[in-house]
């Protein structure tokens, strides 16, 4: 009996009738590990040491599991000399590169808390990620994408042109005492990432020793800032337990193994590369591949191909990219067999072309958000194409979904709801915000998404949008995942984005941003023609507007909130001409 069919069996045991109300529970068996991250990753090089750990592309590292151990040893033990403690929290401002690697593993190893900060991120919101949560350390890359890391920071804190290594005393970022740069030049007031891994000695690895021994699961270790639409950032702050429990359902979910090599062109910043990347590799032995320090669609084949990878990560639009490649069919990606899709919903037509012409048969839908570690629905390698397709699985090991009314009550099977979740996965809290702790995450442990979702009586969900993208047009409400999936199928259509803006009359009104395929000339009222053929009246898009690209997160979610403001405004100029 394979591991999926346990799996199914053991979830027949605990949801044994087809479901009449929209609440699942997922598969218990899987042992939960008390173990902290530093410990468990002790154990799997005890096992694996000579095996391939990490490949970082684009700075051309190959590092065997115990290799790698001794580098991030090195980190940690420097850190302690530096003086930093358990429960310190300590910054990385930096795209994909080893020492983001090393310094996962090091914070952990120390009990410091790694707070990810967005390489896009210019200086006020650097000040206010770092203040929000008193970091003492930073760990920043010197330039990236036209962003010169250092230049921000000497404007920030002028301070560092006087100061001694590790005695910050900056007015505008009151409790960072010690600034880490990447690289090994010069700068003043900072330490370079090699000076800080020569500080160790023999003395710092006892140090290191009974640090371990203090510390345990449930201790936070991360601190991941929620990307919203309004509003300052929020600080979710994840455990030992939250993030390498799930790296290891997920890994378990993909059945990877210490043979598997997974290639993770997301950015490391966020859960999806960190967690779902990283820590999964890591959980089950395998080997870490990074392309490059940003996504790249012609790279990432190419490492693909050449390091013979197993696993491919990603956002739909990151495949829909290397899909459009001309030279597509020159890659060789019959190694490929499974992967994460995660990030935003998936188009039908994408993701059959990711399981056929990519080789990804075994490619799985990954579904949460960063407060749940971030995975708490996922599909399974041999469900039906359909249910891979149209949804995101079922609840993960040890946590439990439901999708309830406006009023808290759990949903008929069928009806749309709001998707709740409880569980292994699910955050300690905002970072000093009981408020709006409170307000996520009900008296009874359920994290409140957002999202608008559907479960059918077998428990899978069908995400249908988010509960605040939903367009109210004269009374019917409108699904902007509906109209996508209905244009996808039109030829000349690379990726579609509906979204609704203000209208006098009908309250709201739906409207279509298009990106055509490269060298297709779309024409506005075909596009009508065909969806009036397919969808009610009242969903048919009154604005189009054809677009090169659209306003993106760094890890791939489309920013509707901007292209509503972008249209609003547009629409306004245009009434006043």
């Amino acid at each position: 009996m394979n591991v999926t069919t346990k799996a199914v069996k053991e979830i027949e045991k605990i949801n044994p009738m087809p479901l009449l109300q929209s609440y699942f529970k997922g598969i218990q068996s899987t042992p939960l590990t008390k173990q902290t991250i530093g410990d468990y990753f002790d154990s799997i090089v005890d096992n694996t040491p000579d095996a391939l750990a990490v490949v970082v592309h684009h700075q051309n590292i190959r590092l065997s599991y115990k290799e790698f151990q001794h580098q991030v040893n090195q980190l940690a033990m420097g850190l302690l000399a530096l003086g930093i403690k358990p429960g310190e929290r300590v910054g990385i401002w930096s795209p994909n590169n080893i020492q983001w690697c090393l310094t996962q593993f090091a914070t952990a190893k120390i009990g410091a808390i790694m707070v990810c900060v967005n390489p896009a991120y210019r200086p006020s919101e650097l000040q206010y990620a770092l203040n929000s949560v008193e970091c003492t350390t930073l760990i920043t890359a010197s330039e990236f994408k036209g962003s010169n890391y250092l230049q921000m920071l000497q404007n920030l804190a002028p301070e560092l042109a006087e100061c001694e290594k590790g005695q910050l005393n900056a007015a505008a970022l009151p409790t960072l005492k010690n600034v880490i740069r990447i690289g090994d030049e010069a700068s003043p007031g900072m330490f370079s990432f090699a000076e800080v891994t020569a500080l160790a000695t023999q003395e710092h690895k006892q140090q290191l020793d009974s640090v371990a021994a203090t510390l345990n699961c449930n201790q936070d270790i991360n601190i991941q800032f929620t990307s919203g639409t309004t509003g300052n950032p929020k600080g979710a702050t994840l455990t030992h337990k939250n993030i390498l429990n799930n790296a290891l359902f997920v890994g378990e979910a993909m059945h990877i193994t210490n043979k598997d090599k997974i290639c993770i062109p997301v950015p490391l910043y966020h859960c999806f590369g960190m967690v779902l990347g990283s820590l999964v590799s890591m959980s089950k032995g395998a080997t870490a591949v990074y392309p490059g320090d940003a996504f790249d669609p012609k790279t990432t084949l190419e490492v693909v191909q050449n390091e013979g990878c197993t696993a491919l990560h990603g956002v739909p639009t990151m495949f829909i990219s290397e899909l459009e490649l001309s030279n597509f069919n020159d890659y060789n990606l019959s190694t490929l067999r499974t992967g994460v899709m995660a990030g935003s919903t998936c188009p039908e037509q994408v993701m059959r072309k990711v399981q056929t012409l990519m080789n990804m048969h075994e490619v799985v839908i990954a579904y949460g958000q960063t407060e749940c570690s971030p995975i708490n629905n996922i599909t399974e390698t041999d469900s039906s194409i359909e249910r891979q397709v149209t949804t995101v699985g079922r609840a993960l090991a040890h946590t439990e979904v439901k999708i309830i009314d406006e009023l808290g009550n759990i949903q008929p099977v069928g009806q749309s709801g709001e998707v709740c979740s409880r569980g292994a996965g699910i955050m300690r809290c905002y970072w000093n915000d009981e408020e709006k702790t409170k307000a996520t995450i009900d008296q009874d442990g359920w994290l409140h998404s957002g999202d608008l979702g559907v479960m059918d009586s077998e428990g899978f969900v069908s995400i249908v949008g988010r509960i605040k993208d939903m367009i109210i047009r004269g009374g019917e409400n409108i699904y902007p995942r509906e109209i996508e999936e209905v244009l996808y199928t039109y030829p000349g259509v690379q990726d579609a984005a509906i979204f609704g803006i203000s209208d006098e009359k009908y309250g709201e009104e739906v409207c279509a941003w298009i990106q055509p395929k490269e060298d297709s000339v779309l024409d506005e009222e075909q596009i009508r023609l065909f969806l009036k053929d397919k969808l009610a009246y009242f969903k048919v898009p009154r604005h189009i507007r054809f677009v090169e690209n659209y306003p993106m997160t760094v890890t791939g979610k489309l920013q509707k909130f901007k292209m509503r403001e972008q249209m609003q405004e547009e629409l306004a100029e245009k009434a006043f001409s």
